[in-house]
């Protein structure tokens, strides 16, 4: 499997160009893509948005997606709940793939008891 590897180095990177970057990357059809974030010191809700996008354009095109990240970033990504949806990884680069979505059982269907005389409510 071919891992990608992209790089994030500012707190507020453009959205298109990074998306345009991803598509790029993801058109070949490698096995993972890690977006290094590493560099990032003074992260933004602007670069969690960035990274979200990002993650999501890469889960269109069927290409698993990693974030590395230390300190605030990995802190906000977390915050904002979306370890999952990026894969979020640690310096050591352990991270979780990204999960499918649980498979719920349908709800149950409440029985009430009707009177056959009773008015419709």
């Amino acid at each position: 499997m071919e891992t990608r590897t992209l790089a994030l180095d500012g707190p507020e990177p453009d959205i298109a160009d990074l998306s345009a970057r991803v598509r790029a990357l993801c058109r070949d059809g490698p096995g993972e893509l890690v977006c290094d974030a590493r560099a990032v010191t003074e992260p933004t809700l602007a670069t969690v948005d960035a990274l979200a996008r990002a993650a999501l354009t890469a889960r269109r095109h069927g290409t698993p997606f990693r974030v590395l990240a230390d300190g605030r970033l990995r802190a906000l990504l977390t915050l904002a709940g979306l370890t999952g949806l990026t894969g979020l990884t640690g310096p050591a680069g352990l991270g979780e793939p990204l999960r499918e979505s649980e498979q719920r059982e349908p709800p149950g269907r409440v029985q009430e008891g009707v009177q056959a005389d009773d008015p419709a409510v």
